[in-house]
This record gives structure tokens, sequence and C-alpha cells, in this order.
């Protein structure tokens, strides 16, 4: 069954500037006004004329209040000073970000402020008299820091107000609400300042089209013509800065376009600077930027050109925090390097692979680079539109009442004109203005961010919805019937010869409920983005963190629902005055008055409200909404949910809209970056591909984890080992597709009442960068609060409990003595033994440590070493790779001992074939007891390479892992031997584990991996045969098959494809069927491919008691108890062709007198001899590779007809390698078989040795073996 085809996440990409050909200047008078220099104010004083003191040099003194009036700041003071204030302008200091008053006595200085307390002639600069009735008054102001860049938030003009005598603040001023006048006399007056970009000297041009892709329009929507301003609304602007000048950072922004179908189309863009050469601008350009002398026409070295610049995507879905973050990584991309891969890989990479998130999809992790990744998450499903809305913002910027103004102006349709320094707050407020009003839908003009070029739209005779950028208004005016908005100072300004909305203008009832329903929440929104909360501690994380992070979602939707409850009450009972059409159409039929009773709905209102209900139902909005509820429409599930919405009877006690993720899905799609191209030396950069598997491999094991978990006996040791990986997986900067690890590990803390190892969990969770969500913290907080806490009083029961440990080490080390006492096997030293051990435990009880006692090392230190000790000790050094062996010398020495007594030497190695474990006869007991032992002995060997060549049963992890499946090696009944080497029917050729994951794709639907040496695709395949290892405890099994070993074949899995088809699993049949032989028998695929990842990690778990009561293994063995099982993970293919010649290692193994599973290899005529063998083995040891190549290229060639060979050259000389040298020289190998490659590539040519398949494996598949296969490394 196909899955539907997700759509596109993002329809263009564009990228904005001064177009190539030229762009047009903006008109004469934008371009005189806009090159002005306003200099920002970089010093303030305060000046006592009164007492002969002067306007300083450079200052400039506010004689005027806006009116006119005089603007002495002491009138009300009895020996008047005649006291002024006086500002600088200039560059040569960091711009004065904020003026103040301070009241002394009564508040304290801010941090970062500055007190004008002397006038330059040393006086005090108190506005007030200072008398013991008063307090002192003081001018105060804030600066930019040092480091701040050239065009930042300055003061750049100030001026004084006499409310009484009718003075307002200029459009764009902040006032400061304390009284500069305490006196006992004279009027009130107020500061005021604005606040606007210090800019440079500039030019300014209209924006044009650089480049886009793709280059072709989309025949569902074309690219607009108008995108190049929106990208840049202020234009494109040359300016010239001093050479010191800090970088710019870039600037953030977005708009909203409609197309033509009347769907939104959402813009996010990033603006910033590139040079700009001097030899395109003509004289008089470059005298109006100052980098020529206007005297002389002599150029001025010390300053630069900069051009400003944009890139954007346009989608039609807000995901405006995920196009910031992909904008940014394609910026800072673009100014470093220089990288292998170039940026148009990335963005088109972006545009094509990258789906919108859907419910097959729900979260898809994009990693951009090793180092950058976002992800995009479904939006939650609601009957509300999506739509580019910030309702927080909208709170933070304009606060509650002014917040409930604009829902007025809004139903009432006036004209709005948005405006702020930042774009992108623009763009979320303007959203969330048209969305509160829902049901209605805005249908006049609407642009959140208009360009200069569209800004006529303002003088428009109809309501409109506009934002614009606030260095607009150093241009122009705005026209006097426009309600504008200031969200920088949180101000509105109205027309003064009209009555100026107030929300008491709302339904007293309804809109009393709002302003209090978000003033609440304002008070909770402050408490969430207080500073200085942010820091990561663990009181922090146990208080504070869900106010930070976890209330910031539902409390968007809080503010949402107050709006919606808010309309819902507005409208309550609207559909009881809906007209059904009850005769023939007429023109009329279809009009607003003929389809609503609109007195009769008038008349249900209160008559308070008449004048606003009026107003409201003769707007667009309304007329357009009466037609949907009485025509079909597209928004009839909006229309639904708001219907039930009103129908609640007491809609203040009831949650209409509810933050459920506990039915959203959490699995996540992995997106990798693009592929970068091999370098020429053969090496590549590191690939995130094998760290995104293994990072599915691990999850997949905790999904399983409460399966196991559920079936051990000491669940806490089992938490523990979860607890160990989570650190092993940060040790090895595992890349984790989601939070699902750590969430499990939190809820079976609670389960299993572990609150001290949930604190851990979360720790580390912090430590790897990850945040939790609403869930994972629901979990986390539940395993905390509700269980019981360990006592932090160590009293005498833990003091009792230590004495008990080293009393029963004691009794457990003196056993092993006792025995050999009997036998009389003990040496002298025993004696001596004794009384170390105990003084020792004597130590450790004095200092009061807890005891951790291994017996396995006590009783070797009190028993002389035996052969069967030097075995043991062989085996954990082969296994976990703790000890090296004892070195024979060097390489060339080895060799040499390999090749002397080829045809005398007994192997080590695994002995015991299956041909022989089936054969019957009267020696079969005895022989094979005796093949047994010599298997057990094999284990210490190095790997045994070709139809046993062994993959490590355990990765060498840092902590050590209980096996519960298989506690009882040594007794095993049963083997499983698993392979995942397929074959491609393509090519004929066989390809391999590591080059098999290199072939996947991030596709989780994708069964097929890529033939490297073919590049067809093909369906991988896992293969497992079940071993019956003979008898146990000395007896022979009854029952073993004589019919030959079963085998399983199922399909090999990427670990992306399991994960979702195991999740699928767990949500159709539950949890339990994991722990069920079910899983075995209707989901072999699965299953196998569980048991197989697992063992390649190393990591515990309980499917193998599957096996031992499956069908499989009672074809084999029917004993009481049931046999252990134990796995070995193999290299190559379990069922070779023997058609084809046997591979090297094959013949080395049967020269070196060693039985072989399939002796059918014996009696095949293949080209290879011993001598051919040794001499390739001994241009191995000697560094010169190349030359066994070119060997077995010749002995090939001269071999009549089509070479029988499924295997690489270099897949045959590694396991030949293998089986003769061992695999520590696996990684020593790689890299001089590829340093032969290129050696050869020159003489050969390379397309000749891929033809020959004798290329080494694509770094991806290297870069595997060595993410799975650690020891291979070594």
């Amino acid at each position: 069954m196909t899955e539907e085809k997700c759509p596109q996440l993002v329809d263009y990409f564009v990228v904005a500037g001064l177009a190539p050909g030229g762009s047009a200047p903006l008109d004469e008078e934008g371009q005189q006004r806009g090159g002005r220099v306003v200099e920002p104010v970089i010093d303030l004083a305060v000046i006592a004329r009164g007492l002969g003191e002067e306007v300083p040099e450079g200052f400039t003194c506010i004689e005027k209040t806006q009116g006119g009036h005089p603007a002495g700041l002491s009138a009300g003071l009895i020996n008047n000073p005649h006291m002024y204030l006086c500002y600088r302008r200039g560059h040569d200091k960091p711009p004065i970000l904020d003026l103040g008053v301070l009241y002394e006595g009564k508040e304290v200085v801010k941090q970062g402020w500055n007190v004008i307390e002397t006038t330059p002639y040393s006086r005090s600069a108190s506005l007030s008299s200072g008398g013991p009735a008063t307090h002192r008054t003081f001018l105060t102001y804030r600066r930019a820091p040092e480091s701040q860049a050239l065009h930042t938030l300055g003061v750049t003009d100030i001026s004084l107000l006499l409310p009484s005598k009718g003075e307002v603040a200029p459009h764009t001023f902040c006032r400061v609400e304390k009284n500069l006048n305490t006196g006992i006399w004279g009027p009130a007056l107020y500061l005021c300042y604005k606040r606007a970009v210090a800019k440079a000297n500039a030019l300014v041009y209209e924006a044009g089209l650089i480049s886009r892709y793709p280059e072709a329009d989309v025949e569902s929507f074309p690219l607009p013509e108008s995108v190049p301003m929106f990208c840049l609304p202020m234009g494109v602007t040359v300016e010239s800065w001093p050479l010191n000048t800090k970088y710019q950072l870039p600037v953030f922004s977005t708009f909203v376009l409609t197309s033509a179908c009347g769907d939104k189309v959402y813009g996010a863009a990033i603006q910033f600077y590139e040079a700009f050469p001097r030899e395109s601008l003509s004289e008089r350009q470059s005298v109006r930027l100052g980098l020529v002398s206007v005297v002389d026409r002599r150029p001025i070295t010390n300053r630069t050109l900069q051009v400003k610049k944009s890139v954007c995507v346009l989608s039609h879905w807000p995901f405006f925090t995920v196009f910031q973050k992909f904008l940014t990584f394609v910026y800072r991309y673009s100014i470093s390097g220089p990288h292998v891969l170039p940026l148009e890989k990335h963005i088109s990479s972006f545009m094509h692979n990258v789906p919108f998130p859907s419910p097959q999809r729900p979260r898809i992790l994009v990693q951009l680079s090793p180092y950058d990744n976002l992800l995009l998450c479904q939006p939650v499903s609601s009957p509300l539109l999506l739509s580019g809305a910030s309702f927080v913002k909208l709170l933070q910027n304009l606060g509650p009442e002014n917040a409930c103004v604009l829902l007025l102006a809004v139903l009432t349709e006036h004209k709005l004109l948005l405006h702020s320094l930042r774009p992108d707050v623009l763009t979320s407020v303007s959203e969330a203005l048209v969305s509160m009003t829902f049901p209605l839908r805005w249908h006049c003009p609407y642009i959140p961010l208009c360009p200069l070029r569209l800004a006529d739209v303002l003088c428009a005779p109809m309501p409109f919805i506009v934002g614009v950028h606030s260095s607009y208004f150093d241009l122009y005016d705005p026209p006097t019937d426009v309600v504008c908005v200031d969200l920088d100072t949180n101000t509105i300004f109205q027309a003064e010869d009209k009555k100026p909305l107030s929300w008491r203008s709302l339904p007293r009832k309804q809109g009393k409920m709002l302003v209090n329903t978000l003033t609440n929440l304002m008070k909770t929104l402050e408490k969430i983005y207080t500073s200085g909360q942010e820091e990561a501690t663990l009181e922090f994380l146990l208080t504070d963190y869900d106010l930070i992070y976890g209330r910031q979602k539902q409390l968007e939707l809080e503010i949402q629902e107050a709006f919606l409850r808010f309309m819902s009450c507005l409208l309550r009972g609207y559909r009881a005055y809906l007209l059904p059409i009850t005769q023939a159409p007429s023109d009329r039929t279809t009009d607003c008055s003929s389809l609503f009773n609109l007195q009769g709905f008038l008349k249900s209102r209160e008559r308070t409200h008449q004048k606003f209900y009026t107003q409201l139902t003769r707007t667009q909005m309304f007329t357009q909404f009466i037609e949907e509820c009485s025509f079909v429409s597209d928004r009839h599930a909006c229309l639904e949910f708001f219907d039930e919405c009103s129908d609640v009877e007491k809609p203040e006690e009831v949650r209409l809209i509810d933050l459920d993720e506990a039915h959203s899905g959490e699995h996540t799609v992995f997106i990798m970056p693009p592929e970068e191209p091999q370098e020429p030396d053969g090496s590549e950069l590191p690939d995130m591909w094998s760290k995104c598997l293994l990072g599915h491999c691990y999850g997949l094991w905790f999904i399983y984890l409460p399966t196991f978990v559920r079936a051990e006996s000491a669940k806490v040791r089992a938490l523990q080992t979860a607890y160990e990986v989570l650190k092993h997986m940060e040790t090895r900067k595992v890349v984790l597709p989601d939070e699902v690890c750590y969430r499990i590990l939190m809820q079976l803390c609670g389960q299993y009442g572990q609150p001290v190892l949930a604190v851990r969990v979360l720790l580390e969770m912090k430590k790897a960068g990850i945040t939790p969500n609403t869930i994972t913290y629901a979990y986390y907080n539940k395993a905390v609060l509700e269980s019981k806490w360990p006592s932090t009083n160590q009293g005498g029961r833990l003091r009792w409990a230590k004495l008990r440990n080293v009393l029963m080490a004691v009794a457990q080390f003196r056993q092993p003595i006792k025995q050999r006492l009997k036998s009389g096997s003990v040496r002298s030293r025993t004696g001596q033994d004794i009384f170390t051990c105990y003084l020792f435990f004597t130590i450790v009880l004095s200092l009061r440590y807890t005891i951790r006692i291994c017996l396995p090392f006590l009783c070797s230190q009190c028993r002389p070493p035996g052969p069967r000790d030097t075995v043991s000790r062989k085996a954990v050094d082969e296994n976990y790779n703790n000890v090296s062996p004892p070195s024979r010398g060097s390489l060339a020495g080895k060799l040499q001992q390999l090749l002397t007594p080829t045809r005398h030497r007994v192997s080590g190695r695994r002995a015991t074939s299956v041909d022989a474990r089936r054969s019957g006869g009267e020696n079969g007991p005895v022989r094979r007891v005796s093949e047994q032992r010599l298997s057990r002995k094999a284990q210490v060997s190095s790997l045994s390479v070709g139809s046993d060549v062994d993959l490590p049963e355990t990765t060498n992890l840092a902590f050590p892992l209980r096996k519960s499946w298989d506690t009882n090696q040594e007794g095993a009944g049963l083997e499983v031997l698993m392979s995942s080497c397929s074959l491609c029917r393509s090519c004929n050729s066989l390809v391999y584990d590591e080059e098999i994951m290199a072939g996947w794709t991030s596709d989780d639907s994708n069964l097929n991996s890529s033939c490297p040496f073919c590049s067809t695709t093909f369906v991988p395949l896992l293969n497992a045969e079940i071993c019956d290892l003979g008898p146990i405890s000395g007896k022979r099994s009854q029952g073993s098959s004589v019919g030959g070993s079963p085998q399983v074949t199922v399909a090999y899995l990427s670990p992306l494809v399991l994960r979702k088809e195991l999740e699928s699993l767990l949500e159709n049949e539950g949890e339990a069927v994991l722990s069920q032989g079910q899983l075995l028998d209707s989901h072999s695929i699965i299953f196998w491919n569980m048991v197989w990842y697992f063992h390649r990690l190393g990591l515990p778990s309980n499917l193998l008691q599957l096996v031992r009561s499956s069908p499989l293994a009672n074809q084999l063995a029917q004993v009481t108890p049931l046999p252990a099982v134990r796995v070995r993970l193999l290299w190559d293919t379990l069922t070779p062709d023997t058609d084809y010649w046997p591979p090297l290692y094959i013949l080395w193994r049967i020269h070196s007198g060693v039985p072989m599973r399939n002796h059918s290899w014996r009696r095949h005529n293949h080209p290879f001899t011993l001598a051919f063998l040794e001499e390739v083995l001994r241009w191995v040891g000697m560094n010169e590779v190349h030359k066994g190549i070119t060997l077995f290229l010749e002995t090939i060639a001269k071999q009549p007809g089509t070479p029988k060979i499924q295997r690489s050259l270099y897949r045959e000389m590694l396991f030949l390698t293998l089986a003769a040298m061992g695999r520590d020289h696996v990684a020593a190998f790689d890299k001089k078989y590829k340093a032969a490659y290129q050696r050869l590539s020159g003489s050969l040519g390379r397309e000749e040795l891929r033809r020959k398949r004798a290329q080494p494996p694509s770094p991806k598949a290297v870069d595997c073996r060595r993410s799975f296969l650690l020891p291979l490394e070594c």
C-alpha cells in the first residue's frame, strides 16, 4: 500500500538585492530624505543658565516644548536657576538607548543606568529643591555597550511636553511617565524621546531579483514579482561605514502574500550586508557617501562600502522558526569556508527532501550539517486555521487593554497601521489580529509588512491592516484617518477630531471578562519571561522548568481561547436569526438582509451596546460570515466548531481549546544532509548517516526496554543498565531522532519507584542538549513526585548492611578454600592470602565505604592459576579488548611463523562443522563432545573468517551488561548463526553489511538498498540458522534433527524502517506482543531484525527466550529444561554458492587443516594455490598491497571464460588477512588498500578497476562499520 505523498515544505528560494542590470532609485523626495544622516544622541547635560552656565560646545539646548512654550526644567522652584536640558549627537561614542527620571530616596538606580548628578560646571543637577520634605529629582540614561554594531537602536530626538497646554507626544515618541516638576507650583512637565536606527551615509534603491530556485514557476503557484520588495521593504541601501565598524548581524523578517486564489503564502527572509565595489559608483554618489572629499575630490580610504542583500523562502506553511534557522545556516555557510559542498546543494536538498509534517511523519528532524539541525513537528490538530499568528507576542507588545482596543478596531473595520523596528514582530502581531476575530474573516487589504513602494495603500478609501517599518516615518507622515499602533512603545495614536477607541465600547460583560483573562495571562507571561531564570541548575529543573518551557505553547492557546470565548459570547444565538429561502430565488435572495434577521438579532442584544452591534453587522466581515453559514463553504468544519463553542452554557468554566499531545505521533523522520563528494586523497568529512542509523538502533532498544525490565527479576539493575546505555550513547555522540529514549526510562523510573535515577536521566538529557517536551516533562514530574525518595539519614540500618556485606563476602571467600583443603591442593600462600583479604575488608569497613565485591576476582586471588583460568582470562581479553595478546615479534616474523608450519599446525579456531554435527555413527557422541571442547577453546582465538567470519559478539562498551538470556554460555544447547550478507541479482555480487547500510535511504518506507558495484536497488536479506550444539551436561540430545538445521530468511530492514514497523506493531497489538511467542511466528521480520541489532550493539534482551520455546528449536532439541541459546553474528553468507570459486580465506583454512561447514569446497577446481595465498599475504605484510592486487588480477586474467567470483577483490584480500593475521589488522589493511587503489588508478585506470570490482568500500560504508563494529577499528 503506497503512502500518500506529503506536500512540499518550501516552494521557492529567492535572493533579492541590487539587481545585476541596475535597480531604479527611489523617488527624489525619498532619495533626499533617506540620504540625510540622522546621528544618534551620545551625550546629555543639564545646565543652570540662571547661574551663568553656558551651553557646552557641540551641544544643543532644548529651549522650547513641543508647543513652543519655555522648556525650563526648574520652573517649580522658588529660586529658579533656569535649568535646561542639552544633548550632543555624533558617532564617537555608543548611542544612548533610553532616558528616565529618578526620584532619589524613593527608588534605586537600575543596573546599567547613569545618573546626571552634576552640571558641566560641577553644580548639582537636581531638578528639585531637595529640602527635608521633598526628594531630589535627577535625569538618567542608559548607553549602548561598546561592542554594539553600527546600526543600533538609539535615541535620535528629545522633546519636552506640557500636558496642561494640550501638548501630546509626537508620533513614534516614547513618553517617560514621571513629572519633572516636583515643586509646589508650576505646570507638570514630561520628557519624551524617539528611538530609531542610527543610519550611516546611504543610497537607497528599489529591490530587485538576483536569483531564484527553481527557475521555472510552479504551475499551481507562480512566483510573485513583488517578492524582492517584501524581502527588502525599505529598499536596497548602499552604505559607507568606518573601517573599524563591527560587522552587522543579519535581521530576520517575515511577510504574508495572498495568491490569486486567495490562499496565504508566507515568506521568511534575512537581511545582511556584503562588500560593494567602489568602481560601480559615480563621482556624485561617492561624494554623497563620503568616499570622496568635497573640496579636492580626493578619495577617502578609511571607509568601506557595503550593500544590503536578502535571502528568502516562500511556503504555504508558517514555520517561521524553522525557516529562520535554515536561512541563518545558509548565511553562515556562505560567509565561512571554503566548503567541499556548494551552498546550492544544501538549498536544493532542503527544498526537495523536506516534506510537510503529516500524521505518517509527525516529526521531521533535518540534519543540515554535523552541528546544525532543526525539527519540524506536525501542527496541533485543531479546527482553527493554521496561521503565523503569535498571541504571546500580541500580548507582550500591546498589553491586555490595548489588545482589546485593537480587537474593537478590527471588528468595526478601522484603518490600522502597525509599525515597529522589528519586522518579524509585525507579521506575528498582524496575523494574530486577523485570527482573534474567528469566525469572522478580514476581507479588506491586508499587508503585514508593506514595502516602501506600496505605501500608497495607506491612502486607500477602505479599511486595511498594514504594517510598516518604523523608519517609514523618517520619510513620511501618517494619514490623519489612520489608527497608528507603535509596537515598540505600546502606544496607539488616533485622529484628534474623532472619539478615541476604548475597549469599554465592547459589550460590558464580555469585554470585562476578556480584559481580566488577558491580565491574568499577562502576569503569567511576565513570570515565564523573567530574565535570569534560564540557568540549568537542579533547582531550576525541578521547579521552574515548566514555566519557562512547558507553558509557552499552552499559554499561546490560552490567549487564543480567551478571544474565542469572547467571540462565542458575542455571536451567541445567531443561528436562530438565519432566514431560510422559502420562495423562488430573485436578485435579492442572496443578500445578507434576506439571509439574516438583522433587526431581531439587534433586539436580542443589550440596549447599551446597540451602536457597537450596529457597526459590527454593517461590516464586510459579518456579511461574508452570514453568507458562509447560509451556503456551501469550505469552512464548514471551522463553523461547526464555533457553533459548538457558542452553545456552551458557561464558556468561562469550560476549556474550548485543549493542547493534547498524548495522541500525537512520536515517529520521527530523519533527513540527512546532502552527501559530500570524496576528496582526492580518498577521505571525506565525518558522515552523519551512520550516526543516524546508530541513534535509531538505540531508539529501538529503548522502545523494547519496558518488556525487558518487566521480564527481569532485578528491576533496579535493569534500569541502571539502561542509564549506563544512555551515558554510553552520550560518550559516542549518538544522534537521537527524538527524546523517546529518555521519556521511556523516566516513565519506568516512576513505575518502579526510582526518583533519583529519573533526576539523573533528566540531567543527562540536558547534558545532551535536548529540551524535554510537555509529555516527557509530565512523566518526569510524575516519577519524582509520586515515587518514594530514599532517606538521606544514614542510620544504623546502613551500617548493619555494610557489616552484613563484609561477613557474607568472607563466607563466600572461604568456601573454595575449604574445598581445596579437602582435596589437599592448597599452597602455603593460602593463609597469607586469607590474612590479606581480611585486612582489606577491615580497612574498607573502617573507612565506611560501600562494599562492592567481585567474587570471581577474590577467588582467583586465593587459588593457584591453572589452565582453565588462563583460557577464561584470554577469552575476556579477546571479547572485550581490555588486554592485548603478547607480541610475537614484528609483522614479518608473524608471517614467517604463519607460513612455515602451515600443514602441521593444529588450529585453535572453531573446528565444529554443521556437516560433522549432523553425521551419526558409533563415535558420534564422543566426537561431538571433543569437538565441543575444541569449540570452547576456539573462543579465545582470533576472528574466524569465511562462512564462519564472525562479527564481534559485543562491542567494547563502557558499561557491564548482564545477559539474562545466556547466563551459562558453556552449557548452551542451541546456537543461532546470523548473517546479513546478501546477493545482488543484477551483477551477481555479494554485498556486505556496511555496504548495505550505506545504500539505505532516509525514507522509512523504502526497504531497498543499492549495490555498490552496479547501483541497482535490491532488498537485502537477513539469514538465520539454528544449530544444535550437542549434549548438555555430557548427555547427548535424543531429539536432534536429522533433516538439517532450520533456516530463516527475512528482509533486512533499515533501523528507520524497523522502528516505524515496531511502533505500528505496538500501536495495533499492544506492548505484550513483544514477550509472546507469536512475535516469532507472526512478525518474524521484526523479531529477527531486533535480535540482529541488539546483538550488534551488545544490548541485553529476552528475545532469545522466544527462540527456546519456538517450533524451530523443538525440531533440534526436545529436552527438559529447554536448552540455552546463544547467537553468533557472521560477516559472510551462511549459504555460499559452491558453483563459484571458493574465496581465498576458505582456501587458506583448508590448507591449514580446519574443517569447514561445507566440504564441497575441497572438490572444487580453482586457480589459487597455497603459494599464491602465501605470496598475497607476504605483499600485505610488507605494505605493498598494490602488488597483491596486481597478482590477483593477473591470475584471474589467465583463466579462460568469466571468473567465477562473487566477492570483490577488496573483500577477498580483507578476509584472507583476517583469517591469517587476526582482527587487529583491519584498520591498517583499509589504509593500505586505499593507498594501493589510488596508486593503481593512475596506471590501470579507475574505471577499469571498478569494472573488475577492485574498488575499496565507500567512506560512508567504512563509517558505518566504525559506528557499529568498534573492535574492527583495532
